[in-house]
């Protein structure tokens, strides 16, 4: 197969894998680039048996390499980091006709809420668990591309599952998510605090990641009246100087903000008990520049 076709094939899976990695759309899609180059030249030094595993190679080395070379920067990142937003209805790297069951996975592990759970692992530790959790390689398969030995590889996928099954929250359907994020908007807009207090969870947090760059809370903010206050302050502060609109962000719903200062704000929503109990603010402009203007927007 040409590599033109065999980027057509791979290319979705290996942006979702590079993505969920980095938690970085421009550099997923540099790593995706970077990958099909480096196949590119392989050939000529000798045939590739497996495409598929080889491709996945290449993509996950060039993912820790970039996690070793950047390590310092994020030390020194100013604020809570959350990972850059994914617009748009994407499948996670789904292939055509896998077991519904997966492919739910897939789009849950896709969420800001999963991939600051992926954040408490390291580098290596992250490549083995999504190796195996979502796309099914066997140990000895993930010790060549990692180089660690398939026992040591087991036993790194078992602790890591057992972490992220013991934090992670809720995925709630679409529908449920849109219910509750669009309740949630509509009585902060109104002031219906009764309400909102109904929405959310007493123990909420409030991420914000403005990276140093623009006006965001730089530690997080805890509990529903904390963030309720911040809420409210916010649409004072902002009143008729924007336009929002409701957003499909990495696989749920979310909403942003287009101000007239030229900032944006992108919201998504992490659920528990089936309240909102994590919102997470995506406005550092570095993050954002993958992100088109806002044209159909509300008042």
């Amino acid at each position: 197969m040409d590599i033109e076709s065999l980027y057509k094939e791979h290319r979705a899976e290996l942006f979702a894998l590079s993505y969920r990695m980095l938690g970085s759309v421009m550099d997923a899609e540099d790593i995706v680039q970077e990958t099909f180059i480096a196949y590119g030249q392989s050939l000529s030094v000798e045939p590739v048996r497996n495409v598929r595993a080889y491709l996945y190679r290449i993509a996950t080395n060039r993912c820790l390499d970039l996690f070793r070379s950047s390590a310092k920067k994020r030390e020194l990142y100013v604020g809570p980091w959350l990972p850059e937003p994914l617009l748009g209805d994407f499948n996670g790297g789904a292939t055509g006709g896998e077991d519904p069951a997966l492919a739910y996975e897939r789009s849950e592990s896709m969420s800001t809420a999963y991939l600051m759970l992926l954040q408490q692992l390291n580098a290596v530790e992250r490549a083995i668990f999504l190796l195996r959790e979502l796309y099914q390689y066997s140990y000895e398969d993930i010790s060549e591309i990692v180089g660690k030995h398939a026992a040591n590889c087991r036993q790194i996928y078992h602790r890591a599952h057992k972490s992220i099954r013991d934090s992670k929250g809720e995925h709630p359907t679409a529908e449920v998510a849109e219910s509750l994020v669009k309740s949630f908007v509509q009585s902060v807009f109104k002031g219906d605090q009764s309400r909102i207090l109904e929405l959310v969870s007493d123990n909420i947090v409030f991420l914000s990641d403005g990276g140093g760059k623009v006006r965001a809370a730089q530690v997080p903010v805890r509990g529903a009246k904390a963030v309720l206050s911040l809420l409210q302050n916010l649409l004072v502060m902002y009143d008729a100087t924007y336009q929002f609109d409701y957003v499909w962000m990495n696989g749920t719903p979310g909403l942003r903000f287009d101000f007239d200062d030229g900032n944006r704000y992108i919201y998504s929503f992490g659920f528990r008990d089936g309240v909102i109990d994590h919102i997470y603010c995506i406005c550092n402009p570095d993050k954002l520049g993958h992100v088109p203007p806002l044209n159909n927007g509300n008042q």
